[in-house]
């Protein structure tokens, strides 16, 4: 899967119910996608916060693009922060471990940005997942059309199943990946509400909200409210 920034719990389903979890980090950027950007909950309402780019383009590789993380950035994005959850229970443990991601990140490439986000999670939930990048497994595949590259990394890891995000049945059969020998399952997340704010549950936020409302061990079984089909 792309590197996302602190994605949503969905993302967080994929890594648990995989054996290996590879960042897809030499494929193009997608502008205008989730791979810079995530929401919050503010003021009751979703809050979309965006990552600048720098000379964002669909011609170059995720681990090649550059976000400028400038202080002024910094400032607003943790100033929002502030605003939307000060009065949320783990506020301050939160806090800390986004800046302990952007710490000395003025310039860096979303990639390494992103991965960074999710490693720091499960650091602070002390687990220990198995992360891969693609372009340091494999970087011969690169090239082959989409599934089938996917098949042959499945294969090279000497795994015989394939996990993707719901979204991927409209890429993906499972009679393709079995005529070649893998298993295709798609993760279905599950009932994941939680006690925010208010009594008006805002779904699909960033792993941020989940933090800030959550405690480890609760956050650790949200990780696992899901199902594969």
């Amino acid at each position: 899967m792309q590197p996302y920034i602190f994605p949503y719990l969905g993302y967080f389903h994929l890594i648990e119910a995989s054996d290996t979890f590879i960042f897809y980090d030499d494929v193009n950027y997608i502008k205008r996608g989730w791979i810079n950007r995530n929401r919050i909950g503010l003021n009751n309402k979703a809050h979309r916060f965006t990552l600048p780019i720098k000379k964002a383009s669909q011609n170059v590789l995720i681990k090649d693009t550059r976000v400028n993380l400038d202080k002024s950035w910094q400032k607003s994005f943790f100033s929002t922060l502030t605003q939307a959850y000060r009065t949320a229970p783990h506020f301050d443990a939160t806090v800390a471990l986004i800046e302990g991601t952007f710490i000395d990140q003025e310039e860096n490439t979303i990639s390494s940005l992103a991965i960074r986000s999710i490693e720091h999670v499960y650091r602070y939930l002390e687990i220990k997942p198995n992360f891969i990048k693609s372009s340091v497994f494999s970087p011969e595949t690169r090239g082959l059309e989409r599934s089938e590259r996917l098949i042959q990394i499945t294969k090279k890891l000497g795994y015989n199943s394939y996990i993707n995000l719901l979204g991927g049945k409209e890429l993906y059969t499972k009679e393709y990946f079995r005529h070649h020998g893998i298993n295709l399952n798609f993760i279905k997340s599950l009932d994941h509400s939680y006690k925010q704010h208010s009594d008006i549950f805002i779904p699909a936020l960033s792993i941020i909200d989940i933090l800030m409302f959550n405690d480890k061990e609760a956050t650790k079984h949200l990780f696992h409210n899901f199902t594969l089909i």
